[in-house]
């Protein structure tokens, strides 16, 4: 029986992971071993900045809906808590649109929490 030589499977092996390491400097592009290792931990930042992402976006539409609510004269703990108590199902994201994109509704927004506050 023939003795196996893995040529062609590790040829491909190594073309995948080449093909990864594509654009990295120097010989991280070039060289399988470095290549392996620079890959791995670009997909090791991948998975920690998809997480990241979501924190990210979340404390943007706080900021712009704090800074809109500012300018209405009312907090952004104050316009949520407000929001809760009037029963409005808005998310951040939505709320953070709204506020960048139709200030008039908005202010009837803020409007309706200080009601509900108050009342």
């Amino acid at each position: 029986m023939p003795r196996v030589r893995y040529r062609v499977a590790r040829h491909r092996r190594h073309k995948k992971v080449l093909k990864r390491a594509k654009g990295f400097w120097g010989s991280r592009a070039v060289l399988y071993r470095t290549a392996m290792e620079t890959a791995a931990r670009g997909d090791k930042f991948a998975t920690i900045h998809r997480r990241r992402k979501k924190r990210d976006f979340r404390r943007l539409w706080v900021a712009r809906i704090n800074a809109a609510c500012r300018a209405l004269g009312m907090t952004y703990s104050q316009f949520m808590a407000g929001l809760k108590k009037a029963e409005v199902a808005l998310n951040r994201k939505a709320l953070a649109d709204t506020a960048v994109r139709d200030g008039g509704a908005f202010a009837k927004l803020v409007q309706q929490a200080k009601t509900a506050l108050a009342g």
